[in-house]
């Protein structure tokens, strides 16, 4: 389990305590902190809301009565560079899936989808082939995803730098095609220019969207931006299954935070922060009552939205607002798939596009901009015990049990307002019913049952985020999204505020987002002056 310091908040030393580094909130980035700077030889003292640590990059077991570990909110690894896996001593591993997407469809009839391989080889480019009825999208692929790759190859080293500015990255890059595509015109132009086939296009654009209320053409570019952290993980752009699920990572990191020598208190509730920029009090409550503690920095891994209302301070820009539903599910047996070019133990073992054509993903955005539930709404599914078996219990292992995680995409905040309850239920309904058109049979007989005779289907939606993670209207990157080079106001490291010993260490830092590690790192290096 995650690491509680099991004294409590509340001694008496705790009203004169006084530390290095103060760390509000425990999630991953915020124990990232605390391990380097642990390490560094600064005294540190992380204060955690909830009664555990790991924030979003959490395990749990959901269903009652039954033995399978899932990742109840974030679920894949990309973007966590190995030089902190290392710098950390981390024991925490991860596992390549042999199948990178599939997509199923109906093509004349006829049941049909496309598989592509991680590594593309013989199989995706027949697989294109079959779909699209020539080479041409194939070959479209292959120089698309150079192209990101080159990107991903120069831009991903860049994120534990200090931050460049605009055109020292763009040298970098050195393509000013890609420059163009990515970073200064909307995404959509690119993909439209690039490919033909309407379901090849859409499964491109699908990174777009991952969290993000955007169309393909939005000037704001707010769907380049979450499509440049997608295509650059690891210098490769791979979504990698985390071994023991999410919280194996967490739990290694509280481990070596604890091990450097941070004092990690969960079950106390940060109630203020007071700074003249060179010191700061941080106010805190537990089961105890109130408490003060001193600082010389104070590291933030709350929203920024969180941090203004800490520091008594107007909230920064109305928050993008989440726009994802999160579902967990244990099967019993995975569910035979209508194509019958493809085994479903390939198709879910990638990420299984549902109804996420390029129209489809418009027309979802349209309805849901017009205030309207999607009627086909579009999601990705996979399962995470294909590639990791070891979060499931030994019996329901050797019974052939298997885990399913659905992200949904295109469902914002403000359709959950009125009804949340009804709106839940709804979406989750139709989105099922998109996944079932193309099983050769109902994904509710599949389903298997917690010990109070409830299907084991677990539903998050943005507003569920909000409540219990405290996430912006359920925005899981904290706010909108920025470009990895600096801009006004941003600093050296994109982690600093306008006090200079209050530093963001959480997904609303620049370059934050996504179970990264590399907020947290980029506020320890803050800290140390580097």
């Amino acid at each position: 389990m995650p690491h509680s310091d099991a004294s409590g908040a509340g001694d008496a030393r705790d009203a004169s305590d006084s530390y290095d580094v103060v760390i509000v909130g425990g999630g991953h980035n915020a124990l990232v902190a605390a391990a380097y700077l642990g390490r560094a030889g600064r005294s540190v003292r992380v204060l955690e809301r909830l009664g555990h640590t790991g924030g979003a990059a959490v395990s749990t077991r959901p269903f009652p009565g039954v033995d399978a570990r899932l990742s109840r909110y974030s679920y894949l690894v990309s973007l966590l560079p190995r030089r902190i896996v290392d710098d950390l001593g981390l024991r925490f591993a991860v596992r390549k899936r042999s199948v990178s997407s599939y997509t199923p469809t109906v093509r004349g009839g006829r049941p049909t989808g496309l598989l592509v391989e991680t590594g593309a080889g013989a199989r995706t480019r027949e697989a294109f082939a079959r779909l699209t009825g020539g080479e041409r999208e194939y070959a479209a692929w292959e120089r698309f995803y150079a192209m990101t790759g080159r990107v991903a190859e120069r831009v991903f080293p860049t994120l534990t730098e200090p931050l460049p500015d605009r055109a020292a990255l763009r040298a970098r890059i050195g393509d000013d095609a890609a420059w163009e595509a990515l970073f200064e015109r909307p995404l959509g132009e690119a993909v439209e220019a690039a490919f033909e086939d309407d379901l090849v296009r859409g499964v491109v654009l699908t990174d777009a969207l991952i969290g993000t209320f955007a169309s393909a053409h939005d000037p704001s570019l707010a769907q380049n931006r979450c499509f440049l952290y997608h295509v650059i993980g690891g210098g490769t752009g791979d979504w990698d299954v985390p071994v023991g699920g999410m919280g194996a990572f967490t739990d290694a990191l509280s481990h070596a935070a604890s091990l450097a020598g941070a004092r990690i208190t969960t079950g106390c509730e940060v109630t203020g922060i007071a700074t003249d920029g060179t010191s700061a009090e941080v106010r805190y409550a537990d089961r105890d009552g109130e408490h003060a503690v001193g600082a010389r920095h104070v590291l933030v891994g709350a929203a920024p939205r969180e941090l203004a209302r800490l520091l008594g301070e107007e909230p920064p820009a109305p928050p993008a607002e989440g726009a994802q539903l999160k579902v967990n599910m244990l099967l019993r047996r995975l569910p035979a798939l209508r194509d019958p070019g493809v085994d479903q133990r390939e198709a879910f073992a990638g990420t299984f596009h549902i109804a996420e054509g390029y129209g489809d993903l418009e027309t979802a955005y349209r309805q849901a901009a017009a205030g309207e539930l999607p009627r086909r709404p579009p999601s990705e599914i996979y399962c995470h015990s294909l590639t990791d078996p070891s979060i499931l219990g030994p019996d329901l292992a050797a019974r052939g049990y298997q885990t399913l995680t659905l992200f949904g995409l295109h469902t914002p905040a403000r359709l959950f307002t009125d009804d949340p309850d009804t709106a839940r239920e709804t979406l989750l309904r139709d989105t099922l019913a998109q996944l079932d058109a193309h099983l050769a049979e109902p994904l509710a007989d599949c389903l298997a049952y917690d010990a109070d005779g409830r299907p084991c289907v677990e539903v998050k939606s943005p507003l569920d985020l909000d409540r219990e993670l405290r996430l912006p209207g359920g925005n899981i990157f904290h706010r909108e999204l920025a470009f990895p080079y600096a801009q006004e106001g941003t600093g050296r490291w994109g982690v600093e505020t306008r006090h200079a010993n209050v530093l963001l260490c959480g997904a609303g830092a620049v370059r934050g987002g996504g179970v990264s590690g590399i907020p947290g790192h980029n506020a320890a290096m803050a800290v140390l002056g580097k």
